[in-house]
Order: structure tokens, then sequence, then C-alpha cells
């Protein structure tokens, strides 16, 4: 969802910064790059240790959410051309599911701004023993839509996103985002979404 469907690495680097602010840790872009695609209490540990906070990752997580959700809530953005794809797979009836490390709270008002039904499924980072890039959350997702994931096209803009789709047996559609995304097998990688065609992601399988 971050970074494919909506980019809200912003909203989170600067819900980062507050936070730094608040409790008088230390921050950088680098840091905050280092996180993008990851499991959010994985985040939660790292802002811990190299922020330099004396709270639990659990709390460090739930005062980010907090902080996203209201910009969210505010003001959608969308990634170009993501929209326009979702309304063509849905019109098309390919089944798509939304898999992401963020928590349904946060994912709650995207999929409210989204037609009902764009989504069959929704994997989220706390319904998940093992985040990205353990290949558990893709096969979750998999399995609800009941399709094999080497049949499926998992679209990514991170490594970790990445490899977990990989690992899951699914083809990966790299739009890089923040971060570079390195190459490797069953990647293929296009600049946007824009112009993307549900025949386009099928020729990917």
């Amino acid at each position: 969802m971050d970074g494919t469907v909506v980019d809200t690495e912003p909203y989170w680097i600067d819900t980062e910064y507050a936070l730094a602010e608040k409790y008088g840790g230390t921050w950088s872009r680098e840091h905050a790059l280092n996180l993008v695609g990851n499991d959010l209490i994985d985040s939660g540990r790292y802002i811990r240790e190299h922020m330099g906070l004396d709270l639990e990752p659990s709390q460090i997580v739930e005062e980010l959410l907090d902080g996203v959700v209201a910009r969210v809530e505010q003001s959608v953005p969308w990634c170009p051309g993501a929209v326009e794809l979702l309304a063509a797979l849905r019109e098309a009836q390919v089944p798509c599911a939304m898999v992401t490390m963020s928590y349904r709270r946060f994912v709650a008002p995207i999929l409210a701004a989204l037609p009902e039904g764009t989504f069959a499924e929704v994997v989220t980072g706390d319904t998940v023993s093992q985040g990205k890039p353990h290949p558990e959350p893709y096969l979750k997702g998999a399995a609800l839509l009941g399709v094999d994931p080497a049949l499926c096209v998992a679209i990514e803009d991170s490594n970790t996103g990445a490899r977990s789709a990989v690992a899951a047996g699914c083809t990966v559609l790299v739009i890089p985002n923040h971060v570079p995304v390195l190459e490797g097998d069953r990647r293929v990688f296009r600049d946007s979404l824009v112009g993307l065609t549900p025949v386009d992601l099928a020729r990917l399988g």
C-alpha cells in the first residue's frame, strides 16, 4: 500500500521527526528511509534504538499511527495511476488483495476512500505473525484469494516487500519510489503505474 497505492512516506517521516522532537531524540532521513516497507514493530524497535527513546516499540508504533492516520484522514496522497489501475482491475473482475505492513486502523481511511470491493481481501501487519520480508503476508493474501501465489503479481516499492513477495512465489512488479530496489529473479521494473492495464499485469505472470 505505502509507496504503491498511496505515497504516505512523507507523512511517516514527518511524524518520526515530530516524535524525536517531542521526546528529545535524534533522527535523520537516512534512518527514516531504512524503515520503508518494514514491519511496524520492527520499525518501533529501530526507532527506539536509533532515536534514543525510552519507550516500548508498541508505544512508538501507536504514536506514529496517531500522527499518520490524522494526516491521511485530511488528505489521501494517491500514487500516480494507482486509482485508475485499481478501477480497471475491479471492472475486469480481477481479484485483488492489499498486503501491507501498516496496521488496520491506518489502512481503514484509505479503503474508505476507494469504491467498495476494490480489494477482496486485506492483510495488515497486525494480522500476521511474521512481517515482510518473510513470505507469510503474501502467502496469506494468496490463500485468502484462493489462488496460487505463483499466479499472482505483487506490486512493490521496496526491497523488503519484493523479498517477501518473491519468497512467497509471486512475480513482482517493482515501482521504485523513495528507496532503490535491487534487480533479481521474478522482478520486473516500471517507473510508475500510469497507463498500466490488467492485460499488462497478466503478461507479467
